[in-house]
């Protein structure tokens, strides 16, 4: 993957590009593409190496914030998760309920309020990595 922050194209493009203008023998053109292309990809390894050594120390500092038996280091993962429950609670079952029977005994009370919209985003993010997690157990790739 290549990209172009100059608006002339990747390295890669521009160097293929010098070589079919200055290097008439094809043998050797082909050998000097060939030898840029193994330089991109070896580069492209770099990065995505990087980014797997990354992704395995996050990975790591989650397993050991999880293992801790201190609340304000293990527990901030489980809070959100019970706020995020709480909130769809109170917004979706207990408001309504309490409208309507406060409607129903004859006490009609103003709209309560509410929590907008934007609490399915967060739901929405935390129950996709559950789905990520599902898929990853049915393909036989789940740690445990």
């Amino acid at each position: 993957m290549s990209f172009d922050l100059t608006g002339l194209g990747s390295i890669t493009e521009f160097a293929t590009h010098i070589l079919d203008r200055f290097v008439p023998d094809p043998a050797q053109k082909a050998a000097a593409t060939m030898e840029l292309f193994k330089a991109q990809q070896a580069g492209e390894f770099k990065q995505i190496d990087a980014d797997l050594q990354a992704m395995q120390a996050q990975m790591d500092v989650n397993k050991v914030e999880a293992g801790s038996s201190s609340l304000f280091i293990a527990g901030w993962r489980p809070f959100i998760g019970w706020t995020c429950g709480g909130a769809l609670f109170s917004q979706y079952i207990l408001r309504p309920w309490v409208q309507w029977v406060c409607i129903l005994v004859g006490h009609p009370i103003p709209q309560l309020p509410g929590i907008d919209d934007q609490l399915w985003q967060l739901v929405g993010a935390m129950l996709g990595m559950g789905g990520l997690r599902t898929f990853e157990k049915l393909k036989n790739v789940a740690s445990k």
